[in-house]
Formats: structure tokens, sequence, C-alpha cells
């Protein structure tokens, strides 16, 4: 017997969400499960995007800790590690 290539969910939403999310299907010509695949792309990226906000503004935060503004810092820090 073949295996499956998808799974079937099933969630529950107000009866007003469901109807916005049927529309928005068929306005992109597509079906619900496109469209909650896409969503879920989308989701996805936004939560990585975040992420990367987040870690970004650590290492800024770090960099300014340590006395690093811009690039000529960072070059000059280099320098400094391989001259010793």
């Amino acid at each position: 017997m073949a295996q499956r290539t998808s799974k079937v969910l099933s969630v529950s939403v107000p009866p007003d969400l469901a109807r916005d999310f049927e529309q928005l299907a068929e306005q992109q010509g597509g079906n619900k499960s496109e469209l909650f695949r896409e969503m879920l792309r989308v989701y996805q990226a936004y939560r990585e995007t975040g992420r990367f906000e987040i870690l970004q503004r650590y290492g800024a935060a770090r960099a300014r800790a340590v006395g690093v503004e811009n690039e000529d810092d960072v070059e000059r820090l280099i320098q400094e590690a391989r001259h010793g």
C-alpha cells in the first residue's frame, strides 16, 4: 500500500474567519490547502526574520560594548588580532 504524501489537519475557527479564509483561497485562484501552505511559509519566514533581528540587535549591542561602531573599527580589531 502506498504511503500518503500529505496529512489531513483539522482546525477550529469562528465562522466569519472560516468564510474569510475560503473567500481568500477563491480570490487567490487556489484551494484552501494551497492557501494554508502559503500562509505557513510566510509565517515561517516571519519567524526567521524576527530571530535574525533579535540576533542583529544583540550583536550590535555587543559591538558597541567593546567599542565597535563602524567598519573601520572592525578592520582595526582584525589587524590587531592578526598582529598580536
